[in-house]
């Protein structure tokens, strides 16, 4: 989405250019903010320390998240009130099923999961589901953003 709107930009402004026209970013810009949450506080660590930079999630978020967007990540309850932890901007976001992810990929997720089963444990509990290997996921690949 931040990618997009850069490139209109730099289109319009090029175009505008070529006018002798004023040119307005604002008018493509959307207010939307999004978050990665994570209702543990058991990542809360894992997420400052910077050893977790990528979240597994149900289902293709392919068009909630894409790279290059700026987000909060977050802890909290889902409906409950939440910290923010820091801005990060999303390096990549993958979709595969369960089965096509790496050995890495699940450790990553968290560093207590050596096998497939302990992700399908542990989606089954966030999202009360009957999941299997099967089922698609997002992997969300993640950087910190330093505010200074």
């Amino acid at each position: 989405m931040i990618g997009c709107i850069v490139e209109q930009a730099v289109e319009g402004w090029r175009a505008a250019k070529s006018l002798n026209a004023p040119y307005h970013i604002c008018r493509e810009a959307s207010a939307t903010m999004f978050a990665l949450n994570f209702y543990s506080e058991f990542y809360e660590d894992e997420l400052k320390t910077g050893r977790k930079t990528l979240t597994i999630r149900l289902g293709d978020k392919s068009d909630k998240y894409q790279s290059g967007m700026i987000v909060w990540v977050t802890v909290g309850p889902r409906f409950g009130r939440r910290q923010k932890l820091f801005a990060a901007i999303l390096d990549r976001v993958e979709v595969r099923t369960i089965d096509q992810l790496s050995p890495r990929e699940i450790q990553k997720e968290n560093p207590e999961f050596r096998t497939k089963e302990d992700l399908v444990q542990l989606l089954r509990r966030i999202y009360s589901d009957d999941i299997s290997v099967e089922d698609t996921v997002s992997i969300i690949h993640f950087s910190p953003v330093s505010e200074y």
